[in-house]
């Protein structure tokens, strides 16, 4: 993404231009609208809906009298589930990531950029790797004490079996509604930062994969397995981010690049592997068709199909993407080593060829010198 630049003339008033500078303040005044109207008592009830979580269940309110009475003892767990309000509150988490975007482009981004001055080719990839190394990095803080906090990594039986009746924690939807509506925000900023032609396919489909993924996993109850592979894709994600910023500040750090595309690619292959086992071999073994709810997991031959092949896709997508970035790196490295024979060529031929035309003109001189016309009339 490349990032627009505020020209020192103001433009005119509700112009694209003026839109375009200003559209975190605008985001920010939409959303204080929605903040407001949990003020009044006739607007509470729509404001909530896309501020709060909704859908939530109190467990177990849906099992059986002799269930309840034992369980008595410990208090109730207030669960939830996803529905159509859902959409309202991904679209208020929306603004909030563009609002959160532009202040970290603007305090400190962008002062980074002035103090370092970056050429203008390589400031949108700055942008762009400063912005997405933030978002991976409070990611996977986050995604890694969820992890832990619901005993993810103690008991791996947890990755493939959904939660009690389909249900999900407070802290898991809220990170799925927040990595929806982050994800959601990077289409428009796509127009907001002014990205080129020729790279709008490819950050709409960068994009788009990380949304049907997310999606997929919220959507099959596929929770805690879509985490873990969500972590460990934004883990690699974060440090090839990061050594694209030691690239951009000082270019010594490519060997560093070429050994961290190993790291890379073996990141990737532990991925699919944990994708094959989970999906292949503990998604509710054999060939059911029809899903189990008793059975508390996804049992839908359909569904390991689609969490297979989305897997493989997404891996081999940015396994391809970062073979590209490195061959335009290369290629980028042996342009200056090809240009300065070129120039000397040419600096030699022009010196070669002011010599000859100075040593011209000093031997028209001499000829023309009085010496020489007295030696000619003698």
């Amino acid at each position: 993404m490349t990032f627009r630049k505020k020209g020192s003339k103001n433009p005119p008033l509700l112009s694209l231009e003026f839109i375009l500078q200003n559209h975190a303040d605008f985001v920010a005044c939409v959303g204080m609208f929605f903040v407001l109207g949990l003020m009044f008592e006739g607007t509470a009830e729509v404001s909530i809906v896309f501020i709060t979580l909704q859908h939530g269940v109190t467990f177990p309110a849906a099992e059986a009298e002799a269930e309840a009475e034992a369980e008595r003892a410990t208090a109730p767990k207030f669960l939830y589930h996803y529905g159509a309000k859902d959409l309202a509150t991904v679209f208020f988490y929306t603004l909030v990531a563009i609002i959160i975007h532009a202040t970290i482009q603007e305090y400190v981004l962008d002062r980074i950029n002035r103090r370092m001055q970056f050429p203008k080719q390589r400031q949108g990839k700055f942008y762009e790797s400063g912005q997405f190394s933030v978002f991976f990095l409070v990611s996977c803080i986050w995604g890694t004490f969820i992890l832990v906090s619901e005993n993810c990594l103690s008991d791996l039986a947890v990755l493939w079996k959904a939660h009690t009746h389909n249900m999900m924690t407070f802290q898991m939807k809220f990170f799925y509604i927040s990595q929806l509506a982050y994800w959601f925000h990077a289409f428009p900023e796509l127009l907001f930062q002014r990205s080129r032609p020729q790279e709008l396919s490819q950050q709409a489909v960068y994009v788009g994969l990380h949304l049907f993924h997310i999606a997929g996993a919220y959507l099959l109850y596929l929770n805690h397995l879509g985490l873990l592979l969500l972590m460990m894709h934004y883990f690699v994600e974060f440090l090839s981010h990061s050594c694209d910023l030691f690239y951009f500040s000082d270019e010594k750090f490519q060997k560093e690049f070429s050994l961290w595309a190993i790291v890379f690619i073996l990141g990737r292959l532990v991925t699919l592997i944990v994708s094959l086992i989970t999906a292949g071999f503990q998604l509710a073994g054999g060939h059911n068709v029809i899903s189990d709810d008793s059975a508390e997991d996804v049992n839908v031959l359909a569904a390991k199909i689609a969490v297979l092949s989305s897997s493989c896709s997404i891996q081999a997508y940015v396994t391809w993407n970062l073979f590209n970035v490195q061959l335009q790196r290369w290629m980028e490295e042996d342009a200056p080593l090809q240009a300065p024979s070129v120039k000397k060529k040419r600096i030699k031929g022009r010196f070669c060829r002011k010599g000859t035309e100075n040593g011209v003109a000093t031997s028209n001189r001499l000829l023309d010198s009085p010496q020489m016309r007295k030696e000619k009339s003698s």
